[in-house]
């Protein structure tokens, strides 16, 4: 199905819209449900920035709702990552140095009341991904902080079959869809790592981190949901980490002295994620203030540049 640009969903006809949030928000909370209660293979293609790879998953969700869940890369270097009630566990690959104390691909709970807030919800009509019927929804963002997403829905089960990330240009930023899904219960077989999967250790929040800084903007709808603090591989330094989201969309915040270090400002965008890093003046010394995340370039910007110490704040 071609993308319809988003500033044409929002011309559409303005009495249709109550229904059509409606059904939007049924068909929001159904994928929600499907995730935490669905089990199924397969496989899925994956394209950022002009690039492709193709996956298998396995997700597997047992009587007593312990969700399991493995993936793995089939082309190009060998990647694997394994998580259980969406905690990782282990990963292989590059993807085994990202993970490592960090908390990249956490779990997600949509709350459909939540996003209909910062995001219109549109059911488009209906499409076929991977031989299955769908229904088409978009999440229009309600203003220029969030990028706007077309989500192909499963009809049987609910479960995303196809998911488009676009900006506010209509641009294709990210593609997910599956070419191959079963709905059948994988086997224990299936979700054993493999004997190059690395444990991984999520870092503990910090309450000394929680304390240490503070963002004096934020876009609407986005809230503090973890704080952690890891050592740089870099420098060795104590780095904090703040991680925001507004249901659905996340970006991240890191804070790393500098200790007189010579480092340049960053400005640069791959696919859908973006990366801001500028220097930050504090009376402790200098700190690079770093963020990343699915969100517009503009809005990394401002957020970066909104960072205070704590101490500022309540000078």
């Amino acid at each position: 199905m071609r993308f319809i640009p988003f500033s044409a969903l929002l011309l559409g006809s303005w009495l249709a819209l109550p229904v059509a949030a409606e059904e939007g928000r049924v068909l929001l909370q159904r994928l929600a449900d499907a995730e935490r209660t669905q089990s199924f293979q397969g496989t899925f293609v994956y394209e950022r920035n002009g690039s492709f790879s193709t996956h298998s998953i396995w997700h597997s969700v047992d009587e007593g709702g312990i969700l399991r869940e493995r993936l793995l890369q089939l082309d190009g270097a060998a990647q694997e990552v394994l998580r259980i009630n969406g905690q990782v566990q282990c990963a292989s690959g590059t993807l085994a140095d990202q993970l490592i104390d960090s908390q990249l691909w956490p779990a997600r709970v949509l709350n459909a009341e939540q996003l209909s807030e910062w995001y219109e919800l549109r059911v488009l009509g209906k499409s076929r991904v991977a031989g299955r019927a769908t229904r088409v929804l978009a999440l229009v963002p309600r203003d220029q902080h969030r990028y706007g997403i077309e989500l192909h829905l499963d009809k049987q089960t609910g479960l995303p079959l196809k998911s488009l990330l676009v900006n506010d240009k209509g641009q294709l930023l990210e593609r997910f869809q599956f070419t191959q899904l079963q709905t059948d219960t994988p086997t224990a077989s299936d979700l054993e790592a493999g004997a190059r999967c690395r444990p991984v250790r999520l870092p503990v929040a910090q309450s000394e981190a929680i304390e240490a800084w503070r963002s004096e903007w934020l876009p609407p709808g986005f809230r503090l949901s973890s704080v952690t603090e890891r050592r740089s591989p870099a420098s060795n330094e104590s780095v904090a980490c703040q991680v925001y989201d507004d249901g659905l969309a996340r970006f991240s915040v890191y804070m790393e002295p500098l200790r007189g270090a010579v480092v340049e400002d960053v400005r640069t965008q791959l696919g859908p994620t973006v990366a801001v890093s500028r220097r930050l003046k504090t009376d402790d010394g200098d700190v690079m203030v770093t963020v990343v995340g699915e969100i517009p370039l503009g809005t990394a910007e401002r957020v970066a540049l909104s960072m205070r110490s704590a101490i500022e704040v309540t000078q």
